[in-house]
């Protein structure tokens, strides 16, 4: 009976320290997050101004693009990107996915391989990720954080299945996981596979790798599309 009481005792304290060490990682990573998006807005205010007039000059439309998602808990975001399309794309879309073709591989991974609504300085602010930037906005507002899953359009919840609840229990990032192993280059499958890894996994020195594995793979323009 006593040691049956002494193993309750030590599963309670290990569920108390684990939930004490996981609050501290959060407020940790809350506070890393605010200091370095607010930092990196002002250093990369020249990049965002140099990046809006080429947007400008290149076609007309809005500079930055927002697009809706799911966020933590289910709440739905606003996603902030450099405007990398056509302005109208989202109307154009629905006359590309009239083809079988491309309908089947926006069902398959909700985007197009040469997709035509990209504009010519789209194309190079994709291959270095640049149209990314403004989500450090989303990162100061703590609608993201610098690392975790890339937040998905209502559509691609249902893809995850009984792991839907997962997924959303914790901040989408602007990096994660599989952004940092392969993006683009993976199927869907794999994609939930690593996303849920890092949800599994999270921790400083998890996102640590994961920040230096984003800048390598920016650096190659491995992934981007």
């Amino acid at each position: 009976m006593g040691n049956q009481r002494k193993a309750l005792k030590d599963k309670v304290l290990k569920k108390q320290n684990f939930s004490e060490t996981n609050k501290n990682y959060l407020f940790v990573k809350r506070f890393f997050d605010a200091f370095f998006s607010l930092a990196a807005l002002i250093i990369l205010s020249p990049i965002f101004l140099l990046i809006a007039l080429m947007i400008k000059l290149n076609s007309k439309g809005p500079v930055f693009y927002k697009h809706k998602r799911i966020g933590k808990d289910g709440k739905t975001i606003w996603l902030y990107k450099f405007r990398s399309m056509y302005d109208g794309a989202d109307k154009e879309l629905k006359k590309l996915l009239k083809n079988p073709k491309r309908r089947k591989e926006w069902k398959a991974n909700f985007k197009l391989d040469n997709d035509p609504r990209i504009t010519k300085v789209g194309k190079i602010l994709r291959i270095c990720s640049l149209d990314e930037l403004p989500q450090l906005i989303n990162v100061l507002k703590g609608d993201m954080s610098l690392v975790g899953p890339r937040p998905i359009v209502k559509e691609e919840l249902k893809k995850y299945g009984k792991n839907q609840k997962k997924l959303l229990s914790i901040l989408p990032g602007l990096t994660g996981w599989w952004a940092c192993n392969g993006r683009s280059c993976r199927n869907y499958e794999d994609r939930i596979a690593l996303e849920l890894y890092y949800v599994d996994h999270m921790s400083i020195w998890l996102d640590i790798k994961i920040i230096f594995k984003t800048v390598i793979a920016v650096l190659r323009g491995h992934g981007a599309k």
